[in-house]
């Protein structure tokens, strides 16, 4: 059954009560029994999660500690049917050294024990009262007897399958070193790692974990599961607040709620597809591999899941967000639009100091594309302490023209104090199809293409006639589906918008129009936001409104940046763009019709290769560019039999 690389995991804090293994061990049964339920594969619970963190030295106590062991084999024994590859903490005496473990138990086997190597003996912590460091451990023991099995303890991973993934285990302390086992683990090809964990609360500590916790992820390129205690360890001098987090490659996919009094689990599932195709790309990752080969002596413990299950009928806990390249964190909006605007702005201002030109050249229609290039192309010029005048802002009204566009065209260059130009190019077309012999009624490929060219032509002499530049308006979108005539709008001297997307520019417009311009030019904008997408290279319909609505044609730009994102990023299957597309656009659009433009996707974007083959220079953005110079080297004549087929 497809689960596309999708595992589902899950952090959990279940109630505790200090000291008491059979009261914690049936509280840790209830959660593993509805993980289970919900289709859970990993599960990870909290450091000494049998006994509690807060012990101290009752530690000391054989008593404690052989209960401790006898409620791991109570573990085993209720959890021998669920299918739940369930990670909890204990301690274990091994030569007569007491250590500090995370065990992994699936089916009623213990997988594996993994003793806790950093043991923090500062300030409030005095682990290594109790504990010896599991560093000792894995230099003279490589299997204990636990419950009558033996069990592979110290450096351990867990090879699991249906579903396939590579798991390691680090706890608490672990993740603060240096260099933490995690780092290791992941540069032996880890996909997961799980981190029990017992973190105290301190004012902004939270913030301090969670950014460890993203920092490592993305470090590893792995998902990260931390569970840590919760507000039942003794408060004799600390409190635990419960911080459960699951992340991904810097990503955090979901995060309890502190200081809960009840137990809590949270859910989310890890693509270990998509970190496979990050460790392949990257090729940091294979070298340090390489350099960091004494690491290697890991054992590998296998274990394989029975309860197959199907991801698109039990659906993701995860967020799909519909519009990836929008910046998705209120908090940080502000921030990441300026980011993207000053990129764009310094990408141009270094090419007119380099080449010291005083003077652009911009072809403007009043739609989104040329609006943000226009919005980029004045910032430069404040920033360059240049004068407004000197960028040439150019109307070119052609067959297809409303006036909607022209108004929008004229009022945003009055209200941005650029010199502004109209040169009808209607005259000049005409003249062109009698030259080649083409019915001008006649409302081909030829016939848009001709105002295209037209136009371009146009910028490039009056560039060359003032000894300016000209600014490219295309965007990310089009260049991935070829919306542009070759030799025509697709060629230009520098390109701001090359590397944003369609979704991205909307949002841009957007933002400069609340955060950067004065109220006139924000209403300007607006108006531009609300018109249809075009080319206007038909003549409108008889009302005088745009009749050549591009997303009618070739589908939803929204869907093609979705795709687009998921195939050229992480080089997904079509089957599981189309799944996700699903998810993330289900409400607004039907499978079909999402299969329908995945389709066209594909179908363009392996076909009008040929134009993204030569380029202009431009800024790449965000993780996505198509630039041949390089993100993205592809063949102009490779087949799309291969991705269309999958969809069939």
């Amino acid at each position: 059954m497809p689960n596309y690389g999708f595992v589902r995991v899950g952090a959990a804090t279940p109630k505790l009560r200090v000291a008491d293994p059979a009261y914690n061990i049936s509280e840790i049964l209830k959660i593993v029994k509805e993980a289970d339920e919900k289709n859970v594969a990993v599960l990870v619970f909290p450091e000494l999660s049998i006994t509690g963190y807060t012990c101290a030295d009752l530690f000391g106590q054989k008593l404690l500690l052989e209960k401790a062991v006898e409620f791991l084999g109570e573990l085993l024994q209720q959890t021998e049917t669920l299918d739940v590859l369930t990670i909890v903490g204990l301690p274990l005496m091994v030569e007569h050294k007491l250590f500090n473990c995370g065990v992994a138990v699936h089916r009623g086997r213990i997988l594996g024990a993994v003793p806790k190597i950093h043991l923090p003996n500062y300030k409030e912590f005095y682990e290594k009262r109790w504990f010896t460091s599991g560093h000792v451990l894995g230099q003279s023991v490589s299997e204990i007897n636990l419950l009558g099995q033996y069990v592979p303890c110290g450096r351990i991973m867990i090879k699991a399958e249906k579903p396939s993934f590579l798991l390691g285990m680090e706890i608490c302390e672990d993740l603060w070193a240096v260099i933490p086992p995690s780092s290791y683990l992941a540069l032996n090809g880890a996909d997961i790692i799980a981190n029990l964990s017992a973190g105290n609360e301190l004012v902004s500590k939270a913030d301090y974990r969670r950014q460890l916790i993203l920092q490592q992820s993305a470090r590893c390129m792995c998902g990260y599961i931390y569970a840590s205690a919760g507000v039942y360890e003794s408060t004799t001098d600390l409190v635990f607040g419960g911080h459960n987090m699951i992340a991904e490659n810097g990503i955090l996919l979901k995060e309890s709620e502190r200081f809960k009094r009840d137990s809590s689990l949270i859910l989310s599932e890890i693509d270990v597809e998509r970190l496979a195709s990050e460790r392949m790309l990257n090729k940091t990752y294979a070298d340090n591999y390489e350099i960091n080969a004494g690491s290697r002596n890991f054992v590998i413990v296998k274990t394989e899941f029975l309860k197959e299950y199907n991801i698109e009928d039990i659906g993701l806990e995860r967020p799909v967000p519909p519009y990836p390249f929008v910046p998705g964190n209120p908090a940080t909006v502000e921030e990441r639009c300026r980011e993207i605007f000053n990129i764009q702005v310094a990408g141009l201002a270094k090419r007119l100091q380099h080449t010291n030109m005083k003077h652009v050249v911009l072809g403007i229609s009043g739609g989104l594309d040329s609006t943000l290039a226009l919005l980029v192309t004045a910032q430069t010029f404040d920033t360059l302490h240049l004068p407004a005048e000197n960028i040439i802002a150019i109307t070119m009204p052609g067959f297809g023209t409303t006036d909607i566009t022209y108004t929008n065209a004229l009022d945003l260059m009055k209200a941005l104090h650029v010199t502004i130009r109209e040169i009808d190019i209607k005259p000049a077309c005409l003249q062109h199809f009698k030259d080649i012999g083409h019915n001008a009624q006649d409302l081909d490929i030829t016939y848009e293409n001709v105002q295209a060219r037209e136009r371009t032509q146009i910028l490039m002499d009056i560039a060359n006639n003032i000894g300016g530049l000209v600014v490219g308006t295309g965007d990310l979108s089009e260049l991935a589906l070829g919306w542009a005539t070759y030799n025509g709008d697709h060629m230009s001297m520098y390109s701001v918008n090359c590397s944003i997307p369609k979704t991205l520019v909307k949002f841009l417009v957007r933002w400069v129009a609340d955060n950067i311009v004065n109220e006139q030019t924000a209403e300007v904008l607006q108006k531009v936001l609300n018109t249809p997408i075009s080319p206007e290279l038909l003549p409108p319909d008889t009302s005088g409104t745009i009749a050549q609505k591009t997303e009618d044609l070739i589908g939803p730009y929204e869907l093609h940046d979705f795709f687009l994102y998921y195939t050229v990023r992480f080089g997904m299957h079509p089957k599981k763009v189309l799944f996700l597309a699903d998810c993330a656009f289900k409400e607004k659009y039907s499978r079909e019709e999402i299969k329908k433009w995945l389709k066209v996707f594909y179908n363009r974007f392996f076909s009008q290769q040929f134009k993204r083959s030569c380029l202009p220079d431009g800024p790449k953005v965000g993780t996505v560019s198509l630039s041949p110079r390089g993100d993205w080297r592809m063949p102009s004549d490779a087949e799309v039999r291969l991705w269309l087929a999958e969809l069939d």
